[in-house]
């Protein structure tokens, strides 16, 4: 395989006629790659990304955003310095009033049915499999953002 052939993304394309124009989402991603992919996915479907490299700077980005500022976190569950399980607590407990009803999607390679009981545990509202499907994430939004 050619080198330029590696670092080419799969194809963002919108199923149906989705528009998540207006929303604003946090993606928690350690992997540059997979932080790519997803916010092509989502700048496809009109939604507006930040990207957070672990989990405790994504709690500390929501912790300072306005509340409502993210519609939804998309979170790798395994990183560094915080994971996001440890994240999704954190989150939940901060007092303000979206800490508990912000939706968040644990994003992992982790499928097995014990792996979704624990990102349920934690509060996490949703689990996408790695890799990342766009109709799949498309599902997701629909059921939260509308």
């Amino acid at each position: 395989m050619r080198e330029d052939e590696k670092k080419q993304l799969p194809e963002a394309k919108a199923p149906r006629n989705c528009d998540f124009s207006g929303h604003r989402v946090l993606v928690v991603e350690d992997n540059d790659l997979n932080m790519e992919i997803a916010q092509e996915f989502l700048h496809s479907l009109g939604v507006c990304c930040t990207g957070a490299q672990n989990g405790q700077q994504a709690l500390e980005m929501f912790a300072v955003a306005a509340p409502g500022t993210y519609a939804m976190i998309f979170m790798d569950v395994r990183m560094p310095v915080m994971n996001g399980y440890e994240a999704t607590k954190a989150i939940r407990k901060l007092e303000r009033p979206d800490a508990r009803q912000i939706p968040i999607v644990a994003m992992t390679a982790d499928a097995f049915s014990s792996d979704i009981r624990m990102a349920q545990q934690v509060g996490m509202n949703e689990h996408l499999s790695k890799p990342i499907s766009i109709e799949r994430m498309t599902e997701v939004l629909e059921h939260w953002l509308q």
